[in-house]
């Protein structure tokens, strides 16, 4: 037993201090939100190079940002990296190095990105009967995308019971609120730019989470081509996916496979009605159904999955994996 499994001991009936890494963004924001109210955690740090010095209030805690190189990182049991893609993994490093668990939120660790200088654990609890026990005894989790969380929930039943047409193509289409591009100042981003208009991005397979997808797929022993097109929607949250799955097979009741894969799970809610980003809001859930496509030559299946992407697709994920990391109570204090 380390001396941060030690520290994770004795303050398991009190609170457990976690830091948070990059906490000016949309992402950090909420994990810091979530922290705060959370039953175990004590917020020991937060930290934003930019607007170091500043602070913000967070129900009655006011919370001040430091400088990244001031923050006590090996003073708490767990740090949550939300720093950007590629400025991330020095930090990580460090943070293990002084032996601290970490939740690494950026894509620098993930499946299908190419790191080998640490090993992490993929953080998507609900994706294979073996992921939760991995992540309990990790060291560090590899938060996954929004996007990912939303398509492979959503495949990841259909690949395990074997239905997938073999070699097929698998066209998935979804659209995202605003936050999930981050709250640096862009000009595509302006309320002018965005507001009463609809456009899709990332276009011909060019979406930075696609080679997290692939490489999960293919772990999965999924045979497929996945053809990904993100959309932004001129909302704040929120992520709707379309998923045309090729199946060997016409499926009686698709949603059973669903029900029966996810029937423990209590963040994945199988419905038979249409999922809504207002279902979802605030939410650390996937909401999906499936349907039968008719009037196909190939038996096809229409996935639909909504998540919140900020909860469920980046913060609320990230709180999930490290009540799992920390021994606690997996659910604690995470909004379903």
């Amino acid at each position: 037993m380390t001396q941060h499994d030690c520290m994770i001991m004795h303050y398991r009936v009190n609170d457990i201090p976690v830091g948070v890494l990059g906490a000016s963004g949309y992402a950090g924001r909420e994990l810091c939100e979530l922290i705060v109210r959370h039953p175990h955690f004590s917020l020991a740090f937060a930290t934003a190079n930019a607007q170091r010095g500043q602070a913000i209030t967070i129900g009655s805690q006011e919370i001040a940002f430091l400088d990244p190189e001031s923050a006590p990182i090996h003073d708490v049991a767990l740090v949550f990296s939300a720093l950007p893609h590629g400025a991330s993994l020095p930090w990580v490093q460090r943070a293990h190095d002084g032996g601290a668990r970490v939740v690494d939120l950026s894509h620098d660790l993930r499946p299908g990105n190419g790191n080998s200088q640490l090993e992490a654990v993929y953080g998507m609890p609900e994706l294979t009967v073996s992921a939760r026990a991995a992540i309990r005894s990790a060291r560090i989790v590899a938060n996954p995308g929004c996007y990912p969380t939303c398509i492979l929930l959503a495949l990841a039943p259909l690949v395990a019971a074997g239905v997938v047409l073999p070699g097929a193509t698998i066209i998935a289409n979804a659209a995202s609120g605003v936050t999930g591009a981050g709250n640096s100042p862009k000009r595509e981003l302006l309320f002018g730019e965005v507001a009463e208009d609809f456009r899709a991005y990332g276009v011909a397979n060019s979406h930075r989470h696609l080679k997290e997808m692939n490489a999960t797929m293919a772990t999965l022993g999924a045979d497929v081509d996945l053809v990904f097109t993100p959309h932004l929607l001129p909302v704040a949250r929120g992520i709707l996916a379309t998923i045309t799955v090729p199946l060997d097979r016409a499926l009686d009741d698709p949603l059973s496979l669903y029900r029966d894969a996810y029937a423990s799970e209590p963040f994945v809610e199988v419905v038979s009605g249409e999922p809504r980003l207002s279902d979802v809001a605030r939410r650390n859930v996937v909401r999906l159904t499936a349907t039968m496509v008719v009037g196909t030559r190939t038996p096809t299946l229409l996935v639909r999955s909504a998540l919140d992407n900020l909860v469920k697709g980046a913060a609320g994920q990230a709180i999930q994996n490290a009540n799992l990391m920390l021994g606690l109570d997996e659910c604690a204090w995470l909004p379903a």
